[in-house]
């Protein structure tokens, strides 16, 4: 098979596997985006408290994402050596860690509005915060088995039918959401706090469904579900923390550098959050799609890996850069070109939508640093390597992004404007250092196997 051809067929796989994968980001993200486009047609205040408590759920909910992520290499690896009937212990592995991550997550989610007194948020916001949290937190272990189950899915490179569970829950959403924030139908009317227990019950329900669903189909008998009970194995335990507690925290360190910087622009004022808050949830959005591909391309570069295939290996990295970095070229376009059209999807607020329309260009300048990251990173996490990658992130989030942030933003007077230049900054060297890495880490493998 020629290169072009191996490039060609490996672009086909990853386009198939990842589309319903982009489909179930897009969809779990409409959940945040009717959460914040109907609160705010209620006030800036509910707008506000829900941008607020993302900002302190986000990064507890990334690190337990990225604990469990490492199901998906894992498995991955094993579909690839083919070693199936392993598959069915590290899916109830995966779901007992998911079961312990979140004990301390539900814990540190019900507790964390603190923070917001301390950073001297507008009052008004702390009481919505609070409960929005609240019931969040009560959702969190639903969707922590309902991810460990997805990302065994996606690592035997079956994705479809996270796919399917994630659409029906954007409808149940809205209905949820149309009821309990804005009272319909005799329920009361509580705002933000009522989108916080609307998510809350659609995770128990995707939960329950996916597990269900999963372990009734003919197809997975290969893998070995419905073996005996087992209680947590240390063993395995620790294979899944040495990859996923570095990936969970090198995820947790991007997105707490998100969510730190809209807590410091929340002093700023409700304005500068709510246009802050709409900026960046489109900008989310739009990042779905390279997510999802980049997902696909941890699965594919696993399964090329279990195989002992290096050739394809590289190339399923370098396709999985190259069609998330063209993505995030169309996206840019896209934000540069219309930002007015854009913000008008979220608020009439004449002043918010200014505001909103300069930070979606700023957004716009950042998309290819972010496809180049996002991609090149779950690259190397199909090679089962992430520790590295979370040094380079401390290093790109907390090292520049959010100190530049701080200096423009605060110390220069450079408001909301100057903390996403801030953000661009961390990007673009996180951009750099993740390709660099995987392209040095398959030269080293190929060198390896020379000698050998």
């Amino acid at each position: 098979m020629t290169e072009r051809s191996a490039f060609a067929n490996e672009f086909s796989a990853t386009i198939r596997l990842g589309l319903p994968i982009v489909t179930v980001q897009l969809a779990n993200m409409a959940l945040g985006f009717l959460d914040t486009t109907m609160a705010g047609r209620i006030s800036p205040a509910d707008l506000g408290a829900i941008a607020a408590g993302r900002s302190l759920y986000t990064p507890i909910y990334i690190l337990a994402l990225g604990i469990l992520l490492a199901i998906n290499p894992i498995v991955a690896q094993l579909k690839g050596n083919e070693k199936p009937e392993q598959v069915g212990g590290i899916l109830k592995q995966g779901i007992w860690l998911a079961i312990l991550c979140s004990i301390p997550g539900v814990l540190l989610v019900r507790n964390t509005s603190g923070l917001l007194g301390i950073l001297e948020v507008d009052p008004t916001l702390i009481p919505i915060v609070k409960g929005y949290l609240e019931a969040l937190g009560w959702g969190l272990p639903a969707t922590l088995i309902y991810l460990a189950v997805r990302f065994m899915n996606e690592g035997v490179l079956e994705s479809r039918p996270g796919m399917y569970s994630a659409i029906l829950a954007v409808p149940l959403n809205f209905v949820l959401n149309y009821l309990l924030m804005f009272g319909a139908m005799g329920f009361p009317k509580m705002g933000a706090v009522g989108a916080g227990w609307a998510t809350c019950i659609v995770w128990w329900v995707l939960a329950i469904g996916f597990w269900t669903f999963t372990y009734t189909r003919k197809k997975y008998q290969q893998y070995a579900l419905w073996g005996p009970f087992e209680w947590p194995r240390w063993e395995v335990m620790r294979t899944m923390l040495g990859i996923g507690l570095p990936n969970g925290m090198s995820l947790a360190l991007e997105v707490s550098m998100f969510a730190l910087t809209a807590l410091l622009i929340a002093t700023l004022g409700i304005v500068e959050l709510a246009s802050h808050q709409v900026a960046l949830n489109f900008a989310s959005i739009t990042f779905m799609i390279p997510l999802g591909f980049s997902i696909a391309t941890t699965s594919r570069v696993g399964f090329m890996a279990g195989k002992g295939d290096l050739d394809g290996v590289r190339t399923a990295g370098h396709v999985g850069i190259a069609l998330c970095t063209a993505v995030m070229v169309v996206t840019a376009l896209i934000m540069i070109l219309f930002p007015g059209w854009i913000v008008r999807i979220y608020t009439s607020d004449p002043v918010v939508m200014s505001l909103a329309s300069q930070l979606l260009v700023l957004a716009g300048i950042f998309q290819v640093s972010d496809g180049l990251q996002v991609s090149a990173s779950s690259a190397l996490r199909g090679l089962k390597d992430t520790r590295i990658p979370m040094y380079v992130n401390l290093l790109s989030y907390w090292g520049v992004g959010l100190p530049l942030g701080y200096y423009l933003g605060i110390m220069r007077g450079w408001g909301v404007q100057g903390f996403w230049i801030g953000l661009i900054g961390g990007l673009t060297v996180a951009a750099f250092f993740h390709p660099f890495r995987f392209q040095r880490l398959t030269r080293a493998m190929a060198r390896e196997r020379a000698d050998n």
